[in-house]
């Protein structure tokens, strides 16, 4: 049994991408961790010496402490169509170390990676595997995040692999055979199961199960319903989607675990007048009650 404090923070533009103005909302909230992803108009990685300066200040000033450098590091490119040295390649490769420099800089321990874009069937049993598997799609995954491992294990950073929504990593249940198959300490896994709807995963107990025992390197909690027949995804006040019944036993088994990552809320409700500072006030008190 872990009795440590839970540690509760948010992706920070999901309240303002005026960074100043969603460090002001978190820290009023009693949240104490920044997970940074879009700062004013630009996404991390992207950020001049002089923004990164303020952001230092500000992060001082609010006293809060940086949990994930977020940056769509390898999204949406296709795996049989990307080389390792090629020139989108290689600029996602440069945004990582962007990234990384940005993490030491902030004493920021775990920086993002996204996982390409998905392959719907990547095994296939009974005759599938001839007709509609994407044969060596996950070999060649596992190729292509060779060199970000390596870099990590090199600068000494935590990646985080996000379970994407339209990544090749879509499950708890990928996540935990990646780590497998990858086997460095330097990946783990960022769990979003409000994602993982998206391959029709339940969060609790399939997803967590997968993760629990050391897999899982950061959380994303927020609350959606998913109708992929209609290709349509509600992101929700917490408690009133398809998450609901899950929140209360992932914290249990958190605390259970002894999980002692950062739990990041992702504020991406907004309410009935298009405010996402609105849909996160409507939420973080639920957020804090079931997981702090």
């Amino acid at each position: 049994m872990n009795n440590n404090k839970a540690k509760l923070g948010v992706i920070t533009d999901g309240i303002s991408r005026d960074f100043k103005r969603a460090l002001e909302v978190m820290t009023k909230a009693g949240l104490e961790y920044a997970e940074l992803q879009f700062l004013w108009d630009k996404e991390v990685g992207d950020l001049d010496a002089d923004e990164l300066a303020r952001v230092k200040r500000l992060v001082s000033d609010y006293k809060v402490k940086v949990a994930c450098i977020s940056r769509h590091n390898f999204v949406g490119m296709g795996v049989n169509q990307t080389e390792v040295g090629d020139e989108q390649y290689n600029c996602h490769m440069d945004g990582l170390k962007r990234c990384i420099e940005m993490a030491q800089e902030l004493e920021c321990p775990k920086v993002r990676i996204m996982s390409f874009r998905r392959e719907m069937i990547l095994f296939g049993k009974g005759g599938a595997e001839h007709w509609v598997a994407a044969n060596g799609a996950w070999e060649k995954l596992l190729e292509l995040l060779k060199p970000p491992v390596e870099l990590a294990e090199k600068e000494g950073v935590q990646l985080v692999l996000e379970t994407g929504n339209n990544a090749m990593v879509p499950s708890a249940y990928l996540g935990r055979k990646l780590i497998e198959d990858m086997g460095s300490k330097h990946l783990k896994i960022l769990w979003d199961p409000g994602n993982c709807l998206c391959a029709n995963e339940p969060a609790y107990p399939d997803g967590w199960e997968a993760l629990k025992g050391g897999f899982m390197g950061h959380l994303h909690v927020k609350d959606a319903i998913v109708e992929m027949n209609k290709a349509t995804v509600t992101f929700c006040r917490m408690g009133e989607g398809q998450l609901a019944d899950s929140f209360e036993p992932m914290a249990r088994g958190l605390k259970e675990d002894g999980y002692d990552g950062v739990v990041s809320f992702e504020s991406v409700h907004c309410d009935e007048q298009g405010s996402f500072e609105g849909g996160f006030l409507r939420s973080v008190e639920a957020f804090k009650r079931i997981f702090g």
